[in-house]
């Protein structure tokens, strides 16, 4: 017989594929690699030869800790289609991988009781000019921040620019505690031209200049909760400062947020002083 017709046994097949007969045994019932023929009478399994291809992919894709219904995708694609689909998959598990490790730096810090807080983050001083911005608010729970901070920030860009376009970087303020046990209220506001104030038929207000100190963090830094240690590290440095708090503490994003990797800075953390 012709080598891809050749079958063998079950024990063989693990052998020579490194993967266990219970696992075989799993991936025939998840529908991951079936047998290629069932003994009636015994329900000994075969494998053609040529399938241990398929097997040592499944040992390597497993290796990477991925899902049986993921990898059942990635052999059943076209191999450009496969390569893609692991490549997404290995991106997810860097971003869980970054948001773990930022995680981890906020317990610690949490169970030493902030021990250590300000070392961890470089908090600095700007001037912030008077702006005219478009705002929207309402009160929201930690895990909605997620989907409304993008999709409020898409409905006030699309009206700021039929008016002149976007002027500076849009920012969050939080004029309350936003946590498991309170909703804020939060404000997104979107920077505009303000020698169009009066047109844009959505609200808007100006920001008033203000100096405040700040800490830029990475897009791993800005999952709930971790994101509390820095808000934590500014606080603490304007106590130590002894400068007053003036303003809502708020996030200023000056990148998109789709563009950038996990450890890439993607926005700070500042709080109006003086």
């Amino acid at each position: 017989m012709e080598e891809e017709d050749l079958l063998l046994g079950i024990g063989a097949f693990a052998r020579r594929s490194r993967l266990s007969q219970k696992a075989l045994r799993l991936y025939d019932g998840q529908g991951v690699l079936r047998p290629d023929r069932v003994d009636p009478a015994t329900g000994y399994r075969y494998y053609r030869e040529s399938r241990l291809a398929d097997a040592r992919r499944i040992r390597l894709l497993r290796g990477l800790d991925m899902p049986l219904a993921a990898v059942a995708e990635v052999l059943a694609a076209p191999g450009p289609q496969a390569a893609a689909l692991v490549a997404e998959y290995w991106e997810q598990v860097e971003r869980r991988t970054a948001a773990q490790r930022e995680l981890a730096a906020y317990l610690r810090i949490q169970l030493t009781g902030g021990e250590g807080i300000l070392d961890m983050f470089d908090i600095q001083q700007r001037e912030v000019p008077e702006q005219l911005v478009l705002t929207e608010q309402r009160h929201i729970r930690p895990e909605e921040l997620p989907e409304w901070i993008p999709a409020a920030c898409d409905r006030l860009f699309a009206v700021a620019q039929a008016h002149g376009g976007v002027f500076g970087a849009p920012f969050v303020v939080y004029h309350g505690e936003v946590n498991d046990d309170s909703d804020g209220p939060v404000e997104l506001c979107v920077p505009v031209d303000p020698a169009r104030a009066g047109g844009f038929g959505a609200p808007s207000r100006t920001e008033p200049a203000h100096r405040e100190a700040y800490t830029t963090v990475t897009k791993a830094q800005v999952v709930y909760p971790q994101i509390l240690s820095a808000y934590d590290a500014v606080f603490q440095w304007a106590k130590e400062h002894d400068e007053t708090v003036s303003a809502g503490p708020r996030e200023v994003y000056f990148v998109k947020w789709d563009e950038v990797a996990p450890g890439d800075p993607a926005c700070d953390i500042a709080v109006p002083i003086g």
